[in-house]
């Protein structure tokens, strides 16, 4: 009998969670967050170990590796959440490009927005890293493209796609290639110096790829 009432205690110790433990998981996943993305910046991506997020964050790193497979992982998760924090603070949802049915005003608001975010430290220094990174380690590169930079482009080809539709672009236009004309030089001129970002520039960027170069005839 005895054998019979002590039995079901550890059962019912399983299907109840420990009072608050959300509340611990949310918090430890944030510290992984921001340890991860000042590891990165201080020590470079090749140095950032789960180890040492593990130890910078003061979770052990079972934890770490419980939600994630590898440090690659945990800063890509670790960089969209950022952005979307960012967007949150801004009071919009994150990763929409407006449609007023005025493609050039869409297209100078979502600019402008980059541009801040662009010289937000919080996100200029791990990006830069990351993005660094990137170019000689193939892997992460490519990771980097899929989960972050692809599907913000693709909001772009949507915008695009849908001025098509409205008559406020030629339909034989590629949007892919299209929104190569204003995104591809902010990146280059931000990753490499070659020049300030400021809205003007972002401005002029669409006015160049909207209207073109040649002179516009009455």
């Amino acid at each position: 009998m005895a054998a019979q009432k002590s039995a079901p205690k550890p059962t019912q110790k399983s299907e109840t969670p420990a009072p608050g433990s959300p509340r611990r998981s949310e918090k430890s996943r944030r510290a992984i967050y921001d340890a991860a993305l000042a590891l990165v910046v201080e020590a470079g991506y090749p140095r950032t170990t789960i180890e040492g997020i593990a130890a910078r964050a003061g979770v052990g790193k079972q934890t770490i590796y419980r939600w994630w497979s590898s440090k690659a992982e945990v800063l890509m998760e670790a960089f969209l959440d950022l952005g979307e924090q960012s967007a949150q603070a801004m009071g919009h949802e994150p990763y929409a490009i407006p449609d007023t049915g005025d493609l050039a005003a869409d297209l100078k608001a979502v600019l402008r927005a980059t541009v801040d975010e662009l010289k937000d430290p919080r996100f200029e220094a791990p990006s830069r890293a990351l993005a660094a990174e990137g170019v000689v380690n193939e892997q992460l590169g490519r990771e980097f493209m899929a989960k972050l930079l692809e599907p913000s482009l693709q909001l772009y080809v949507e915008r695009l796609r849908a001025a098509q539709e409205a008559g406020d672009v030629r339909p034989d236009i590629d949007p892919r290639i299209a929104l190569e004309l204003f995104v591809s030089p902010l990146a280059q001129r931000w990753l490499q110096y070659t020049g300030p970002i400021s809205y003007e520039y972002t401005d002029t960027l669409v006015d160049y790829a909207l209207y073109g170069l040649a002179p516009r005839t009455r």
